[in-house]
């Protein structure tokens, strides 16, 4: 028999932690989240800028119709970035963090996201979103970066969600 949760009480917030080894060197991976020529085979469809020490820069992706605006905190190549993202004039921004662990089969690619803010239900239904997106961008850079594959994870995760006229 299965319980029915009807209300739920956090007694810590919920903290998002994904990783992935990537068989490619960590400058070379590290690399692939600063440049959004890059990382545009992999997650978003589009960036403003590379990422660097203070940037702001926004992210789209186009197939929703949506984006982030992202601050850089920390940047410490090839070792880590940590940004905070979120929506201009809304109070959903949240801290992510990036470490790159060179490792001698390649990297390990830690990410954390954290600072989900609302509800009890609507922190845990921005947390499980955002570890399911981090795991598939991490399995879609492993992809490309390993054997120059782009897997369309992020945009066909939503296929009945793409705006109108978008073309991949």
């Amino acid at each position: 028999m299965t319980e029915t949760i009807t209300e739920l009480h956090l007694t810590s917030a919920p903290v998002v932690n994904v990783g992935m080894l990537i068989r490619r060197p960590a400058a070379e991976v590290f690399e692939a989240f600063v440049d959004p020529a890059v990382t545009s085979k992999f997650w978003f469809t589009g960036g403003s800028g590379r990422l660097a020490p203070g940037a702001e820069v926004r992210w789209e992706w186009a197939m929703y119709g949506v984006s982030a605006d992202v601050r850089v905190t920390a940047f410490e190549e090839p070792h880590r970035i940590a940004i905070e993202w979120g929506t201009s004039g809304q109070d959903d921004w949240t801290a992510v963090e990036w470490t790159f662990e060179a490792r001698p089969e390649g990297t390990l690619v830690n990410i954390t996201n954290q600072g989900f803010k609302g509800t009890g239900d609507d922190v845990c239904a921005t947390a499980c979103d955002a570890m399911q997106g981090f795991a598939f961008t991490l399995a879609a850079a492993k992809a490309y970066l390993e054997h120059g594959i782009e897997l369309n994870v992020v945009a066909d995760h939503f296929p009945d969600a793409h705006v109108e006229g978008w073309k991949q």
